[in-house]
């Protein structure tokens, strides 16, 4: 649902209250499931806050892929995603953007996984799903975490 259809509902159903973020909320259709991106850099601006963390990422200067990226040691997670098909798929992104906003997981689910809050500085990688074409703000919704030479997987808890 895009802002404007969002707004109309609101209008509509005469919600109101809600706030920016409410609004900004993807789910994840808006997601290219198909395309895992990989980015890499250090966090420029973090919020630790439900409906999920959030932070900014600042790409590092020549991204590539690391060539051991599909041979990465993955946690089990409870939900059944193929890590090792989403890692080998994984490429970077076609946009140039600098920064980019990255959705990490619900709190529960980072504290499920013993995730440390992210500082700002802070370098990390993430692989994940942009918005479908590329089109619209530089987002990420964040599949794995990989910061502090640990990886987490996001989509569910620990098996």
């Amino acid at each position: 649902m895009n802002r404007r259809q969002c707004l109309r509902l609101c209008a509509v159903s005469g919600i109101t209250g809600w706030s920016g973020q409410a609004l900004a909320h993807h789910g994840w259709s808006s997601f290219d499931q198909d395309r895992p991106l990989y980015l890499e850099g250090r966090a420029v601006e973090v919020r630790w806050r439900n409906p999920h963390a959030e932070l900014v990422l600042e790409l590092a200067d020549g991204l590539t892929l690391p060539a051991d990226l599909a041979r990465r040691t993955i946690p089990a997670q409870s939900a059944p995603v193929d890590a090792v098909a989403v890692l080998s798929k994984a490429t970077l992104p076609r946009r140039r953007d600098r920064r980019w906003n990255v959705e990490l997981a619900p709190l529960f689910r980072l504290g499920q996984w013993q995730v440390g809050e992210v500082a700002v500085g802070t370098p990390l990688s993430v692989v994940g799903f942009g918005l479908r074409d590329e089109r619209g703000e530089a987002l990420l919704r964040a599949e794995y975490l990989f910061v502090d030479g640990k990886a987490y997987p996001l989509r569910s808890s620990p098996a």
